[in-house]
This record gives C-alpha cells, structure tokens and sequence, in this order.
C-alpha cells in the first residue's frame, strides 16, 4: 500500500496511469501525450509497474503497458476507511476550531488583569455509578488520574486530599514535554457528597495565572449519580487567555472521560 501511493504520488505517473486507464498503451504513445522524453516516461513506468499498478506487454518490437486495478482498489478501500475515520471523529477537529475562536474572542477583551475574574461555569452530568464509586473517581490519586487529562496531554502528578487542608495539585505535560501546573488546596469534604477546593494555575515562574475555585457536589439519582460542578475563578492575569478560553471544553472533555470511565450515560 505504500509503494502504491508513492508511486501515485508524482504527477507525471499520475497522468500516465490516467491515460492507461482509458486504454493500453505504448512508451511512445504515452511520452507524446505527457510531454516527457521516452527515457523519461520508460523510468515512470518502471516505478508503476514495481507497484504492480502496470503490466507490460512485449507486442514485437513495441512495448505496450496496461493498467493494473487490484492496487488502485486496494487504495481505493483505505482511503474510503481513512475519510470514514474522519467523518466519525470530526467532533475533535471542532473542538480545536472551537478553541482557537475562543481564544480571538478572549484575547480581545483580556487588556488588564482581573479581566476575568469573577466568571462561572457549572458543569452537570448524570453517572450510572453509585455515589461512592464517583467520589473515589475524585480522591483517589489512582483513579483521579485516569480522566482527568484532556486527550493528548499525560498526568505526572495529581491529588485532592479530601480533608480541609488537603493538598490539589494536577501536574500534566503535553506530547512536546511542555508542562502545565496547578496547586491549592481542599477547603470543605464530605465524604461521597460535597467536595470544595482551589486550584491555581501556575506559569513556568510559579507565579498565578488565575485561580478556580470549584464546588463539586453527588446526589444519588434512580440508577446513579447526578454530578454537578461549579466553578468561579479569580485573580486571573492577562496571560490566562489560553486557559480561561479552554475552560469549557477542556472540563467537558475531562467529564466526558469520567463518563466513558464509569460507563455513563452523558447529560
């Protein structure tokens, strides 16, 4: 498969095969109709035909060259696989267009720090899980760590102890090893029910980029768990803009991931 789109990679054997699909053909013929030298179109179809998309055919002194389907509907299938493939998953390349007008449209209001602060987001999702299994989801290490990442980003570091006082921390780095660090600390818990914490997002200095302060509470429903999570940030600098524009889907994504995790229907 390969050899076969190299082969079909250059124009000139494109157009050659686009003339062999119409008929045979000899060299001399297919040199007059490209506008190539015959040493030139022979070198061509001695690539073609080392990707069994040519046969050629020794007629007496003329040497005529025939087009070969299999590969071509060999490629045909892949490449109808590959645009099924991206018909499917074409959700992800919105998210990134999403992402980028968000970040024009933060950037055009984000001339001073404290821009932001103040600004909420609630997200909401029903679990089928018991409560109790959602909230070992959120405190322990292990399994926090499991959803918690957006897609292509890697956990190194996570915790929310859940005791007042407790540590939050979510260290993670992207596949260019660049990385991302937020720490705070847990305010308020009750065991499989209540959950309040800070997280401070931290710029490579150490210094805050803005901080999240989140209201995470379960409530058993018929079947499951209805999760809701609040979020109000603050202290947020002109530099934040790349995290406050992706604060919507990134946490959508990451619920998303708890929801595939627990095996959940999504609301």
């Amino acid at each position: 498969m390969d050899e076969t789109a190299a082969a079909l990679g250059d124009a000139a054997r494109w157009r050659i095969v686009e003339l062999l699909a119409e008929r045979p053909r000899s060299v001399g013929e297919l040199a007059e109709l490209t506008g190539l030298r015959q040493p030139q179109t022979t070198k061509h179809l001695q690539t073609l035909a080392r990707a069994g998309l040519v046969t050629v055919f020794p007629l007496g002194q003329r040497r005529v060259y025939a087009i070969e389907s299999g590969p071509l509907t060999g490629l045909e299938r892949r490449l109808r696989q590959l645009v099924q493939t991206i018909e499917a998953n074409a959700d992800e390349r919105d998210v990134v267009e999403r992402y980028r007008a968000a970040i024009e449209a933060e950037s055009a209001v984000a001339d001073h720090d404290r821009w932001a602060d103040g600004r909420t987001f609630t997200f909401d999702r029903v679990l089928d899980a018991p409560r109790e299994v959602v909230w070992r989801h959120w405190v322990d290490a292990d399994l926090l760590g499991s959803w918690l990442a957006p897609p292509s980003m890697t956990i190194t570091e996570c915790a929310l102890e859940p005791t007042p006082g407790g540590r939050a921390i979510l260290d993670y780095r992207d596949p260019e090893g660049r990385r991302y660090r937020s720490a705070g600390k847990v305010s308020a818990a009750t065991e499989a029910e209540h959950l309040v914490f800070d997280l401070s997002v931290l710029d490579a200095t150490g210094a805050v980029s803005f901080t999240g302060h989140y209201d995470l509470t379960l409530d058993s429903v018929q079947g499951g768990t209805r999760l809701r999570l609040g979020l109000t940030i603050t202290e947020t600098s002109v530099e934040a803009v790349p995290h406050i524009a992706g604060i919507g889907t990134g946490w959508g994504q990451v619920l998303d991931n708890l929801a595939d995790t627990l095996g959940t229907t999504r609301k």
